[in-house]
Order: structure tokens, then sequence, then C-alpha cells
């Protein structure tokens, strides 16, 4: 079990992408840890930020290879949570 909501949120993913996602301030895009489910993201939300939460939205981002000389290894996972807000409530960033 984990401990906490804030140790479940890692943080906001502000990219290109998410900003296209975000379109009108409705939906949100963080990095969640990867072993939590869609209900603790909502509460955790929820409590954290003090709004209504509509809708959660998940998605597993495998790890990439990288190379730094003659030296391979891999990014971590992660996951990443789509979080549509319901009428009336904002996230300000």
């Amino acid at each position: 079990m984990i401990g906490s909501y804030r140790d479940i949120i890692l943080g906001p993913i502000i990219t290109e992408k998410s900003a296209n996602i975000a379109g009108n301030g409705d939906k949100i895009v963080f990095k969640v840890k990867p072993n939590t489910n869609k209900v603790q993201i909502k509460q955790a939300i929820e409590k954290i930020y003090n709004v209504k939460v509509k809708q959660v939205n998940t998605i597993n981002v495998k790890p990439k290879k990288k190379r730094v000389g003659r030296y391979t290894g891999t990014t971590n996972r992660y996951k990443k949570a789509v979080i549509t807000l319901a009428e009336g409530s904002k996230i300000e960033i």
C-alpha cells in the first residue's frame, strides 16, 4: 500500500502533446506511480487539488533503450494518467 496521496502523484507532464490533450482546460496529464489503479489516482487528485474528477485514463509507458558511449541501459517505466475534470473544476499548474 502506498503511504500518502502525495506518493501516488509524481507530478504533471507538461509537453506539447499533453497541451494538445488538455485542449480547453478540462483534461490534465500526470505522471503517477506504476502500481496504482484508477480509483487511487482519482482519490489522490481530488484530495490534493480539491477538485471533482470525472474520469481517469491510464497509459503504461514502457522503458526505452538508451546508450551513452559504450554503455547501454533503459529508462525507468512509469504510468501516465489523463484526468478529465468535472464541469466547473480547474487545476492551475
